[in-house]
């Protein structure tokens, strides 16, 4: 029996290195496919963005007399839209960005004012571009390192509008910065209207102050009439399933499942006094590992779910067809057939449950601790081990049990 016991333990750790050496060339593949493909797709649809707050000032370079708008009205429209490249998806987004800020001139004479406007990314592709000052729109356009700067001139108390509105393109985030020398915002509004409902926001921006969600989207409001924060608006773009790091959590999660498959179908057919030769539990592991590796190429080419169940239809066929030879058509169609779908199909399953998978399979070890501790506590392991030993012996020999 002990030899039985290190021999399956020997196929079980050898099934186990596969995996790992699996994983690490699933790891490999994604990585090296992202650092690549997250450079191609950044070249053609842009990188994150941050659109910071313009910049006024009174003179020309004096841009520590920083003048605060009196008012901030932007208008925001995200539409989200995943690209895949080889192993992974990539959030991108269209971004239709219309600013209108209210300057005032606060001094007791005329003051002529600049107006600098920072774009948010420089490799960036700035469509429908529009720079209004009052009613009158700017129609040459120079930019000197990725920004503009326009003067006006006030008179004494005089206020003035300025729009600013233009569609870009960017990945995974979209950010407002009110500027790192801004403490103070009055009367500002932020609308943010987007086409998903799967709402995510940085760690260090402000929460919107109300939401509506709609079939589809949401819209997000922003608005404050004397805000006094360091902090900034963002917004991180719902992220599809990868293909390539879901397979490779998977993968190396997968000597869990086939201990807990083994330990079953050892107890099992020990109890039942089923003989199931080590060389037998190689190739259920075999079986267990093209999942896996057909998994790992298949993703690839198809959806992820439809190659989930096909590779667990292949894995399932191959196990079963085998047992029924081994151990007779019942036991196989049965208690091994229900053991694999719980302890590989379902079991793999819960990675599609992204935060909820470490509970669940702690769930599904616990309850198998708990069937097989009351299926076995009243077994005198003396007896069945013996007597198994002795079927076994008797089988290979030729004789009757004693």
């Amino acid at each position: 029996m002990l030899k039985r016991i290190f021999a399956i333990s020997f196929i079980y750790i050898c099934t186990s290195v596969a995996w790992i050496f699996l994983s690490a060339t699933m790891l490999i593949r994604t990585e090296t496919q992202d650092s690549g493909l997250k450079r191609t797709v950044s070249q053609l649809w842009g990188t994150e963005q941050t659109q910071q707050a313009p910049v006024f000032y009174y003179g020309q370079n004096n841009k520590t007399n920083i003048q605060t708008p009196e008012a901030s009205n932007i208008e925001v429209d995200l539409k989200l839209e995943h690209r895949k490249k080889g192993l992974l998806w990539y959030s991108t987004y269209t971004v239709a960005f219309s600013g209108e800020y209210q300057i005032k001139n606060t001094t007791s004479q005329p003051q002529e004012i600049s107006a600098e406007f920072k774009f948010p990314s420089s490799g960036a592709i700035y469509d429908d571009f529009h720079f209004i000052i009052g009613e009158q729109e700017v129609g040459q356009i120079e930019l000197s390192q990725d920004r503009i700067v326009k003067s006006l001139k006030l008179d004494s108390e005089q206020t003035e509008k300025i729009r600013i509105s233009y569609v870009s393109h960017g990945l995974d985030k979209w950010g407002y910065d009110f500027g790192s020398n801004v403490k103070q915002v009055k009367n500002f509004s932020l609308n943010i209207k987007t086409n998903f409902n799967d709402i995510d926001f940085p760690n260090d921006s402000l929460s919107p102050t109300h939401k509506e969600s709609f079939d589809g989207g949401c819209n997000l409001h922003w608005k404050y009439s004397n805000l006094l924060t360091g902090v900034k608006i963002g917004m991180i773009m719902p992220h599809k399933l990868n293909p390539g790091p879901w397979a490779t959590k998977v993968t190396t999660a997968a000597p869990v499942s086939l201990f807990l498959f083994f330990f079953l179908l050892f107890v099992l057919t020990t109890v039942k006094k089923i003989k199931v030769h080590p060389m037998n539990y190689f190739f259920v592991g075999a079986a267990f590992f093209s999942f896996h590796l057909l998994l790992a190429y298949l993703v690839d080419h198809i959806s992820i779910h439809l190659a989930f169940w096909i590779c667990s239809l292949i894995s399932l066929f191959l196990v079963v067809s085998y047992m029924r030879l081994v151990v007779g058509k019942r036991f196989a169609f049965i208690e091994v057939a229900l053991s694999q779908i719980i302890y590989l199909v379902l079991f793999s399953y819960t990675f599609f449950f992204r935060g909820y998978t470490g509970l669940a399979i702690t769930i599904l070890c616990i309850c198998t601790l708990f069937v097989i501790m009351q299926f076995t506590g009243r077994l005198d392991w003396d007896k069945v081990f013996t007597k198994t030993e002795a079927i076994v012996k008797s089988k290979d020999s030729g004789q009757p049990p004693q």
